[in-house]
């Protein structure tokens, strides 16, 4: 009985080596001197149907006998082996159709596989490197999706701990969704290193994607080795080569070129940088295929983002995002959307921007799994999930939505030379596409068309600067209406992204002494303000402007999340943080809160703090009738029509106060927080109808209970008025300390600039 090959091969010694291999059914000759060789990492075999593909594949496996040839694993003869003879040897082999057992669970297919064998490979690795499989143990084989039948497949294989891996057209009949999910799993399996891949392959974009080079097989033979980028960007090559058309031996020359070349034909050249994918092969073609209109390949092409990650000679490849190398080129706008579901009006935007000069990025987001012809397509973005493409391939819209949202927002702030962003759609497309757009930074023109704009937009806002624009009509097809309205957005977004560029462009050329007197630059501070506290802020504001450029933020909820969202941008060098009030809201329930997060970016930074307690003596809410039941026999005071406000009590300040001052002992950096014992807003005060001492004194009390004093960290209270000028000329007496020191302890240092 053969044992398994236990010493390392010789340096130099392929993992695979085929020479002269023939292999008959009956009088028909499958395999023709069929010479390949795997020297490490991974090659794809890419060929049309009745080549021989599979035949190769089951001759390797001992499955069927050979007339004649070698077949030669890390230098030893197996030919001629029976198929468990070869398993022991050091092969796992994924069969084309899966096979998998009907009646047995997830679970009892790799308990049965892993049982009598050691090694790396376990149940539990399995699980680890499959989450799916590890949600759907308890499923029978039946009850598995395609994409999770052949994650199912290669596990078992991958249980006998294979030093090579043959696989027979993994990706057959996945939606193409999923394929991209498989591919994924393939690339990063080959990354470890342990074990080495043969794939044999009709997908064009997955072969190409898997190896460098790619071998090709037409008539039972190793027609030619050749660099992936070649084929996978010559359309006219593959239809010669793989058969779509007449005859594809009626297009070759019939002699097949050495499989063992580095290098393939002459003008077979590799492009450099970002190439586009055509599959000339879009269903799996027969010996009677027709030509494949080029208007459809072209629409169903891709764009490598990045090239493949494992080779042939198991050199690593450099890894590329798309957007870095057209950054190097120029900036672009990038057009975003479901192009399966929106393609007409987001190419017509596109074309619009074209127009006016700048360079667009076409990004599909679509999770139906049809390739809608975007730059980039859905499987490279969904690539960016921190689970992979596993989520956007369940086959559940909402699953699929989620998923592609979470994906988008991880992989477009990656992206570099973006100049701009646009989208457009319904509240789906809407949803989608702007938590990404509030990942990136403040400046940067972002513009969404949608259905939604005319509502409540926090959601899709939140604390970025993304512009939304009524669609007006439905994003259902062009129109004259509808043309107009993405006609204006396209090209504000145009008109916007190149006055950024513009900008940019200035701020980096050399400036002379005389233009750097005129445009001196000064830190920029932070400050919220609230309408309650809106003295206190205008006199701060007036007494800094000299030395630093004050920024106020509207407390809303999103006014101090965007506030935060620039300190952690590194933007802000100190925030004078005097009105708070966004935490009456998130603890009492009203309609303009703060987050959990809120002052989690200066506990992060430790940038100088001072603050107070601007109006934490309100929680708002919309017009009168809006107010909650429980509510409703509270101190309530309409501000405006749109706005009640309601006065806290005691309680609900000591609340506040044992929150914030928990968050306040947090920050490792200089802190100051400043109490007005006279009254918290302009509401707040004698004879006016929030005035209550009990309720502030409640809040007071708490803060000083929990705040932790120390030299970096220090509570001041005051016998103020929140809006009378000496509460403003203390604060500024504060932060200016504070900033003193923090320069004498950081010499050295700049404070953050734009």
């Amino acid at each position: 009985m053969a044992e398994r090959l236990k010493a390392p091969p010789a340096a130099g010694v392929p993992i695979l080596q085929i020479a002269g291999l023939n292999v008959f059914y009956g009088r028909s000759h499958a395999l023709q001197g069929v010479d390949l060789t795997l020297q490490h990492g991974v090659l794809s075999v890419v060929g049309r149907n009745g080549m021989g593909k599979t035949t190769m594949c089951k001759a390797i496996m001992g499955l069927v006998p050979i007339s004649s040839g070698s077949i030669r694993l890390f230098g030893e003869e197996i030919a001629g082996r029976s198929p468990a003879e070869v398993a022991r040897l050091g092969i796992g082999y994924v069969p084309q159709g899966r096979r998998l057992w009907r009646s047995l669970t997830v679970d009892e297919h790799l308990r049965l596989m892993q049982r009598g064998t050691r090694g790396a490979w376990t149940v539990e690795r399995i699980y680890d490197a499959f989450p799916r499989l590890a949600e759907r143990r308890s499923n029978g084989g039946a009850q598995l999706s395609g994409g999770e039948q052949q994650m199912l497949a290669i596990s078992r294989a991958l249980l006998l701990n294979p030093r090579l891996l043959v696989m027979d057209e993994p990706t057959e009949g996945l939606a193409p969704v999923i394929v991209a999910h498989v591919e994924e799993m393939l690339v990063r399996l080959a990354d470890q290193g342990d074990v080495s891949i043969l794939v044999i392959e009709q997908n064009i974009g997955v072969a190409t994607q898997m190896s460098d080079p790619v071998a090709i097989m037409v008539n039972g033979r190793i027609n030619r080795v050749i660099a992936s980028a070649t084929l996978a960007g010559d359309r006219d090559l593959q239809q010669r080569l793989l058969g779509v058309g007449r005859h594809g031996h009626d297009e070759t020359d019939g002699t097949p070129e050495p499989a063992t070349g580095a290098a393939p034909r002459a003008e077979a050249a590799a492009p450099t940088g970002p190439i586009r994918v055509y599959n000339a092969n879009p269903v799996i073609p027969t010996r009677w295929s027709q030509p494949v209109p080029a208007a459809r390949i072209e629409a169903q092409a891709r764009t490598i983002s990045r090239p493949a990650l494992a080779t042939v000679d198991g050199r690593p490849a450099e890894v590329r995002p798309l957007a870095a190398a057209a950054a190097a080129a120029e900036p672009y706008v990038i057009v975003a959307g479901t192009l399966d579901t929106k393609g007409d009006e987001l190419r017509f935007i596109r074309d619009l921007i074209q127009a006016e000069g700048l360079r667009t990025r076409l990004v599909d987001l679509s999770t139906s799994g049809r390739s809608a012809g975007g730059d980039v397509t859905p499987q490279e973005v969904a690539l960016a999930h921190p689970r992979g493409s596993a989520g956007i391939a369940s086959g559940d819209r909402g699953t699929a939505v989620a998923a592609m949202t979470e994906a988008f927002k991880a992989w477009l702030p990656r992206q570099e030379g973006v100049a701009g962003i646009i989208s457009a759609g319904g509240s789906g497309a809407t949803a989608l596409a702007t938590p990404a757009m509030q990942a990136l930074p403040v400046g940067l023109p972002k513009l969404m068309i949608s259905t939604m704009a005319a509502g409540d937009v926090r959601a899709y806002v939140g604390a970025s600067d993304i512009t939304m624009m009524p669609a007006v009509t439905d994003v259902q097809g062009l129109n004259r209406v509808s043309r107009l309205v993405l006609g204006n957005g396209a090209r504000a977004l145009a008109a916007m992204a190149k006055a950024r560029l513009a900008d940019l462009r200035r701020e980096a050329a050399p400036r002379g002494p005389a233009a750097a007197a005129r445009n001196p630059d000064k830190p920029l501070v932070g400050l919220t303000m609230f309408g309650v506290t809106t003295p206190c802020v205008q006199q701060v504001s007036k007494l800094i402007e000299a030395e630093w450029e004050p920024l106020v933020f509207h407390a809303t909820g999103t006014g101090g999340r965007a506030m935060e969202k620039l300190v952690d941008s590194g933007l802000l060098g100190a925030v004078i943080d005097l009105s708070t009030t966004e935490v009456c809201d998130m603890m009492m329930g009203g309609i303009l809160p703060a987050t959990e997060d809120r002052f989690g970016a200066v506990i992060r930074t430790r940038i100088p703090y001072v603050g107070s307690v601007g109006a934490l003596d309100m929680v708002n809410f919309a017009a009168p009738d809006t107010v909650p039941e429980r509510y409703r026999t509270r101190t309530l005071y309409p501000h405006n029509p749109q706005i009640t406000l309601m006065r806290t009590t005691a309680e609900e300040n000591a609340r506040m106060g044992r929150w914030i001052g928990g968050r306040l002992n947090e920050m490792e950096g200089p802190v100051r927080f400043l109490i007005p014992e006279r009254g918290v807003s302009a509401l707040d005060a004698p004879g006016q109808p929030f005035h209550d001492p009990a309720a502030d004194a409640a809040l007071f009390q708490a803060l000083a209970e929990t705040v932790r004093p120390g030299p970096n960290r220090q509570l001041i209270r005051l016998p103020l008025h929140i809006n009378d000028p000496a509460f403003a000329q203390a604060v500024v007496q504060h932060f200016r300390a504070l900033h003193q020191s923090r320069r004498r302890e950081r010499p050295g240092q700049r404070q953050a600039t734009p």
